[in-house]
């Protein structure tokens, strides 16, 4: 890229973390041009004038539908409508790596319009070419899809750029006026969805911004969306504050929670596993499973987002919403229908039936990573780390016992456990099943048979294994574990979209059945709450070695139940 003068055109800068950055000054190359390019109230281009002077009469897009599409037709992928994404803490890592580099796969999937706008919101004195220059960057990194020249050109010539903060008044009649300009020049159709790329505190001031100044009301025909990134709060009042905030401004259905989980294909796949499967049904309850295992384990420790996550912890990051949306799928009753409401029915049902248990000191365990060696490298405990307080009872590590009380689960027991700095990276489901009532084989036949499983991979090796007992060749009747494994990548000639991808996709097309909902939220928050109250007035976290499984008193709390982690 070059400037007018011709000379190249410096980088630009590298996207800072998610909280609101500090203004920097522009590329070197940019700064030796004219003061008057940088004004933001350009004359617009003869062609965009014709089109406001000039238009066509259309169907409302929210009215007209493909008469040459069949719903039940599934040879041809959902694509989605006229539209635009504006993101807002665009320069934060998430946008830089996952987001832009998901919009560009979806384009390059043609899964996009040709006429898909992407607008950056940000407090940085860039031009629209500087942010295109961004965008590339990020793509090239980190896209899952080749890059392709043509596809990037048709993508960036939707691309614009406002600078500003979130208090700035002439910022956002600038993404006006920008939204009203891709309206008429690449034929949006009114169509924007805004994505909330920033730390909660900033959610009210952008999603009023949009109010105050007409962005948040679609024109007839049209509609408007509101992306939020978790957390959704950080207890039930704030979430209730949250939520009472954004619902004055964008009706409950024009709101999307992203819970990236979601998104996943293995997490899709447990509902097709279930019930769309006859042989699971059965054994899937009370009398035949003796326990449940959910694990979200990190191989990393905090990297640079101690601001963040000091007096945020692991339980509120992780278990709030990704493994308590798992539990619920995995314990849910069969939805009358795959939509958003009859799933939200469903997944309400569980989360309030969940019992907490009556000895919170005894079923729940925290704690916090010390020093010790992670691949091959020694590294630092928790307060030890740039911007933690050497005095923080944050927890890197929480581990919590629940049940449910309904017909279907009375009596079993679900552990979560999710930590940082742990083994290796992992998430899975395992649904452990009693042994046999019965065995006519002797002891020293069956002394290395466990117990039977089926483990459902979320990531990072996406698939399932089912674990059963047999024979050993040979002359003895020795009977030991096996399993057969089903692998994505295996089975599959397609990859597996990035989670972004179809959540993007997802908000764009209005199918908010990946979404947790109001409700989801808020009844999450009821459950993690109490536990947060105990850990508070009672002492301070386990210390546990980097690259182990967690601390001891984990391993402790299911040997009181007579049972062990599994190592994934």
């Amino acid at each position: 890229m070059t400037s007018k003068s011709g000379e190249p055109k410096a980088a630009a800068p590298k996207a800072e973390p998610e909280a609101e950055p500090k203004a920097e000054p522009k590329p070197a190359a940019a700064e030796a041009e004219p003061k008057a390019r940088r004004t933001r109230t350009k004359a617009k281009p003869a062609a965009v004038r014709e089109a406001e002077d000039i238009r066509v009469p259309v169907t409302p897009a929210a009215e007209w539908d493909n008469p040459l599409r069949d719903p039940q037709d599934r040879r041809l992928p959902r694509i989605a409508g006229p539209s635009g994404l504006v993101i807002f803490g665009v320069t934060g890592d998430l946008s830089r790596k996952k987001l832009m580099p998901a919009v560009y796969d979806l384009a390059n999937r043609g899964l996009l319009p040709p006429g898909f706008s992407l607008v950056g919101f940000a407090r940085r004195d860039w031009e629209d070419q500087d942010f295109a220059q961004v965008v590339h960057d990020a793509v090239k990194e980190h896209a899952r899809t080749p890059f392709r020249e043509e596809v990037w050109q048709q993508l960036a010539e939707g691309m614009r750029f406002i600078p500003g903060d979130f208090d700035d008044d002439a910022a956002f009649d600038q993404l006006r006026e920008a939204v009203e300009e891709l309206d008429a020049s690449r034929g949006t159709g009114g169509n924007f969805a805004y994505y909330l790329s920033v730390p909660p505190k900033f959610f009210p001031k952008v999603v009023r911004q949009l109010k105050k100044h007409g962005l948040a009301d679609a024109p007839e025909g049209s509609w408007r969306r509101a992306v939020i990134e978790k957390p959704f709060g950080h207890d039930l009042e704030s979430a209730h504050e949250l939520n009472k905030v954004v619902h004055e401004v964008f009706e409950p259905d024009q709101v999307f929670r992203i819970d990236h989980y979601l998104g996943k294909e293995t997490v899709q796949n447990i509902m097709a596993l279930r019930f769309a499967n006859q042989m699971y049904e059965p054994i899937w309850n009370r009398s035949y499973v003796d326990h449940v295992q959910i694990t979200m384990a990190e191989d990393i420790g905090i990297g640079g987002r101690a601001g963040y996550y000091d007096g945020i912890g692991a339980a509120r990051d992780v278990i709030q919403n990704h493994l308590l949306q798992l539990m619920a799928l995995t314990a849910m009753e069969e939805p009358i229908a795959f939509d958003a409401d009859a799933l939200l029915t469903e997944k309400l049902k569980v989360l309030k039936s969940v019992r907490l248990p009556d000895d919170l000191g005894e079923h729940t365990v925290r704690g916090q990573y010390a020093a010790g060696w992670q691949g091959g490298e020694k590294v630092v405990g928790y307060l030890d780390e740039e911007g933690i307080d050497p005095k923080s009872k944050t927890d890197t590590y929480a581990a919590i016992k629940l049940e449910i009380d309904n017909r279907r689960w009375a009596g079993v027991p679900f552990y979560l456990r999710t930590g940082k700095r742990l083994a290796r990276r992992v998430t899975e489901i395992a649904v452990v099943f009693t042994r046999a009532p019965h065995s006519p084989f002797d002891s020293t036949a069956t002394e290395e048979l466990g117990q039977n499983a089926i483990v459902i991979r979320v990531q990072p090796d996406e698939g399932m294994t089912v674990r059963f007992g047999s024979k050993v060749p040979g002359t003895s009747m020795e009977i030991r574990d096996v399993s057969m494994d089903f692998a994505y990548g295996e089975s599959f000639t397609e990859s597996s979209p990035e989670a972004y991808e179809r959540l993007i996709l997802d908000v764009l097309l209005g199918d908010a059945n990946l979404f947790p909902r109001t409700q989801e939220v808020e009844e999450s928050w009821k459950i993690l709450d109490p536990i947060e109250r105990y850990w508070s007035e009672h002492g301070t976290p386990a210390q546990y070695a980097s690259g182990s499984w967690g601390p001891e008193e984990a391993n402790e709390m299911l040997a009181r139940d007579g049972r062990s982690w599994r190592r994934p």
